[in-house]
């Protein structure tokens, strides 16, 4: 039998890591933000692997959530640097949405404590939420809270790494104390 308090732990961060990424994934929904979408949808993907594999003592499957790991820290860096405008990167920039939305973000138009106006439009009339205009007063700037979830994502992201090699460590050993037997 293995060391459960590693085995714990790492099941601990990737249910942890689960609601988290369905809490990101859904105001990325909200926001239309269709690269956010893809790479949160093949994160939950390789962490209920991870969580399988952790359940089911196979050390491959959670080989393949700390290759991912490493992964989705470095995912979650550019989208820190996006948001924060580092290097030649710009927020407002179609980079995250394929061209295909005018959002740029859902906590842009509704952050926390965001007062906010309908803009007059002309023509054919704008499509739902497509008129918003962000007035002052925001007790956080849009760009922070993007930010800030990216910063949780790689914390957890850094841990499940930590915790993932320990277990694979503890139990490659275990197979390979059987076979000396």
């Amino acid at each position: 039998m293995g060391s459960c308090s590693g085995r714990c732990t790492l099941l601990a961060l990737c249910a942890l890591q689960l609601v988290t990424v369905l809490e990101r994934q859904v105001f990325d929904f909200l926001g239309y933000q269709w690269a956010p979408i893809l790479a949160n949808f093949a994160h939950i993907v390789v962490v209920i692997l991870g969580l399988f594999g952790t359940i089911q003592y196979r050390p491959r499957y959670i080989v393949v959530y700390v290759v991912w790991a490493a992964v989705w820290v470095t995912w979650n860096i550019f989208i820190i640097c996006f948001y924060l405008e580092v290097g030649g990167l710009s927020k407002d920039s179609e980079l995250l949405t394929f061209s295909l939305s005018r959002h740029r973000s859902w906590w842009e138009e509704y952050g926390p404590d965001c007062l906010h106006e309908k803009a007059a439009t002309a023509g054919l009339g704008a499509l739902h939420g497509q008129s918003v205009v962000v007035g002052p007063g925001c007790g956080m700037v849009h760009s922070y809270v993007e930010a800030l979830h990216s910063g949780l994502q790689i914390l957890l992201a850094l841990l499940g790494f930590v915790y993932g090699c320990y277990v694979v460590s503890v139990l490659t050993e275990e197979d390979d104390s059987c076979l000396h037997k």
